[in-house]
């Protein structure tokens, strides 16, 4: 399978709006959900994604984007820290897309000068191996998610 990673833009909000479906489907009814600000407003300054296509059609994405302390999102730990989400369809799940995705977000933010990116994962959820791999250690373990933080300072940029 041929995977083909671009930039995403303002024109992909309604696809990252689908995959935050799939990275946080069971918060999306939560009342107060914080999920809608991961997209909400998308193309603001600082908001980077990578849209991941396969037979020119886009099957995952990962982005990030800075929270202030007044809204945050779950994975949030300051206003300098982005936030990452990322997402592939389950159809497509375990073919190393995500790995991809990671690789190259992860470049991004180093290149932007970031020195940290943070997230939000379930104790439980596989993918908890992908970002442990890519050095991202929890800072915090909530009851339902836990806060894991990764530095920029080293690790691999490229895929």
């Amino acid at each position: 399978m041929t995977v083909v990673l671009r930039r995403g833009g303002a024109q992909d909000a309604r696809f990252l709006r689908d995959m935050l479906h799939h990275a946080y489907y069971w918060r999306e009814r939560v009342p107060g959900s914080l999920v809608s600000r991961y997209v909400r407003g998308w193309g603001r300054p600082g908001d980077t994604a990578v849209i991941a296509l396969v037979g020119g059609f886009p099957v995952g994405a990962a982005w990030y984007r800075v929270f202030r302390a007044a809204e945050p999102g779950y994975g949030f730990v300051d206003e300098r820290t982005p936030e990452l989400a990322i997402a592939v369809v389950p159809s497509k799940r375990g073919h190393g897309i995500g790995e991809k995705l990671l690789r190259a977000l992860l470049a991004k933010a180093r290149a932007a000068g970031y020195e940290r990116l943070s997230l939000s994962v379930e104790p439980g959820n596989p993918a908890r191996k992908l970002y442990e791999r890519h050095g991202f250690e929890v800072v915090d373990e909530g009851a339902e998610a836990w806060t894991m933080v990764a530095s920029l300072a080293s690790g691999p940029t490229t895929d």
